[in-house]
Formats: structure tokens, C-alpha cells, sequence
């Protein structure tokens, strides 16, 4: 599924295109499934071209049968079953991936669920635990908890034993976010997350905050972040300037950072996904964590799919199947 022009939901269309044959270091996957994720959106609306070298399909993760391998690729990933985080190309039959970045699905787990994992998965290990500097007995706050990325990082932080905060725009949400473990979920629509969560901590503030909004949200989570505190942003649905008290950060020491996975290079992914595979992915092997799935679309509407994420009604993790399941 692909795109002539930028636009709404209805640009995307099915295309034809020659299978990809795997280079160096890469496999084929025959793609069963392919998740959906907000840079997929914002690059079907003209904001976030593919990286250099990469397919201008989208889809950022897929799960699927390896049925090919290149140069320098184990022979044993023949025919193994692994979802991956790939920069696009994700929409399709058959996608590459770099081996390095593919983590082999457990028995137990169906692959749409296993294609629901690496964005987020990926994302999140990074920008919590590497770049926020996430320990155990801290708290966390993360804006829109029910989303791929915010159902993820409650799952993840609870299984670090930290405590979680969390918005949402309904009670309905707020409630699914207590369900996966969060101990306080805020409707930033009828409450101030940030007098809610000075509350929470006693005043102290939070110690880490992962935010897909920016724009007038930085002050304010800024206004609930500990001395000491990391803010981590990934995204700017809320804006890309902001306008902060910077002698009210200097007092607090805090420290304000964030990170695009897309466009980081293959060897940082490779390492990435060593350290995930050895310490975040015995979690769903042993069904510590898994997945919040929300629907699954055919490939064919994948415009659906686009409109249901914009929609913003949806609780977890938005799906195309490629393939029925074997």
C-alpha cells in the first residue's frame, strides 16, 4: 500500500512492485502482519519522508517468515518466525529487514501481536531506560497511556518496578490505563495532570516524563518533573516551539532530551536490539508483558486503519493483516 501524493486516509492505494531481494547483513520477510504507527500517518500526510535508502512504503515494523537471507546472515534464520523494525516498506508481502534487528516471536504469541511490538517496544527501551535514565522505585509519567507507545511504557515500567502516572482523554481510557498497572491515570480533559501528579509525589514531582505532545505541554511537565528529572520527548503532536522558565529548570537541575528512531543508523539499532533482546524480551516470553491490541485492518484499508489512529478513539495497538496465519 502506497501513496502518489500526500493527503488524507483515501490517498492510500495497492501498488504493485518487484519482490526486494535481501543485501548484505538483511532478510526477506514473507510479512503477515505489519503494525500502524504514528510516523506512518505523518508520512502519508507529506511530513516525514522516508530516510535515505529506505522503501517509501510505510510501515515501520512487520512479523512474518524469514524466506531469504544475504550475504553474512546465519543460514538457521531460514524460515524463522520473527517480527522486526524495519524504516519502511512494512505495508507490503514481503518486506527487508535488517537480521540484526529481527527478535524471533515465541511459540505462544500470534503474529499480529508480535507486529505490534518493535516500534514501540524499540522506542520506548530507548527513550525510558537509555536516554532517561529509568530505575527502579522511580516514577514515571506518560502522556497518552493508551496508545501503542503509552501502553507499552506503562507495561515495561511496572515490570522495572517503578510507580506510573498517566493521561488520557476519558474515563474509558483512563480506566484501561489503570487495568495494564498505572497508579494514577489523569483526564487531562476534565483535570490538571500537573496539580495531580505534584499531588501524587507529595510535591517532589515525577523523576522521568515521556511526552508525544511538546508545545505548551514542556512548562507544565516541567512544573511536575523532580530536581533531577529527565524529560524525554518523542514527538510534537502538540507543537514544535515551546517556551520554558529556564531559571526554573537550572534550579531543578532537570534535563530536557529526546530522540527520532527512524532515521539512527543500522549498527545503533543492531545494538539496540541486543539490549533488548537480552533484557525486555524474556518479559513477553514469559507473558509478563504483552501487546494491547486494539484492530486489526487487511491491508487493503489501510486508509481505515490511518483514520481510526487519527481518530484518536483507539486503545492500544492498530494492525494490518498481510496474511492469514498459518
Amino acid at each position: 500500500m502506497g501513496f502518489d501524493q500526500p493527503g488524507g486516509p483515501d490517498v492510500l492505494r495497492p501498488e504493485e512492485l518487484p519482490v526486494p531481494q535481501p543485501g548484505e547483513g538483511q532478510v526477506l520477510i514473507e510479512v503477515s502482519h505489519a503494525g500502524v504507527n504514528r510516523p506512518d500517518v505523518i508520512q502519508r500526510q507529506g511530513f516525514y519522508p522516508p530516510p535515505p535508502g529506505a522503501s517509501p512504503i510505510p510501515g515501520l515494523e512487520v512479523s512474518g517468515k524469514v524466506v531469504a537471507v544475504g550475504e553474512g546472515v546465519a543460514p538457521e534464520m531460514l524460515n524463522r518466525k520473527v517480527c522486526a523494525l524495519v524504516s519502511g516498506g512494512g505495508y507490503a508481502e514481503y518486506c527487508l529487514a535488517h537480521s540484526a534487528h529481527c527478535l524471533t516471536v515465541p511459540r505462544h504469541m500470534d503474529m499480529a501481536s508480535a507486529a505490534a511490538i518493535p516500534e514501540t517496544l524499540f522506542t520506548v527501551w530507548h527513550n525510558v531506560f537509555e536516554r532517561g535514565f529509568a530505575a527502579d522505585g522511580e516514577t514515571l509519567l506518560v502522556h497518552g497511556g493508551t496508545s501503542g507507545i503509552g501502553t507499552m511504557a506503562i507495561q515495561l515500567a511496572k515490570a522495572f518496578e517503578m510507580k506510573v502516572v498517566t493521561t488520557a482523554g476519558s474515563e474509558e481510557k483512563c480506566n484501561a490505563a489503570r487495568e495494564l498497572g498505572a497508579d494514577l491515570a489523569i483526564n487531562y480533559k476534565t483535570e490538571d495532570f500537573v496539580e495531580k501528579t505534584n499531588e501524587f509525589t507529595g510535591g517532589k514531582g515525577v523523576d522521568v516524563i515521556l511526552d508525544m505532545v511538546s508545545g505548551d505541554y514542556v512548562q507544565r511537565n516541567l512544573d511536575c518533573l523532580a530536581e533531577d528529572g529527565r524529560h524525554v520527548t518523542i514527538a510534537v503532536l502538540g507543537g514544535l516551539k515551546a517556551e520554558i522558565n529556564m531559571a526554573k529548570l537550572m534550579s531543578k537541575r532537570q534535563v530536557l532530551t529526546g530522540s527520532t528512531l527512524r532515521p539512527r543508523s543500522d549498527e545503533f539499532k543492531a545494538l539496540l536490539a541486543d539490549e533488548i533482546y537480552n533484557h525486555a524480551w524474556p518479559l513477553f516470553e514469559d507473558r509478563t508483558i504483552a501487546p494491547v491490541m486494539d484492530k486489526t485492518f487487511p491491508l487493503a484499508e489501510a486508509g481505515a486503519a490511518h483514520a481510526r489512529m487519527e481518530g484518536g478513539d483507539h486503545i492500544g495497538k492498530i494492525v494490518l493483516e498481510v496474511r492469514a496465519a498459518d
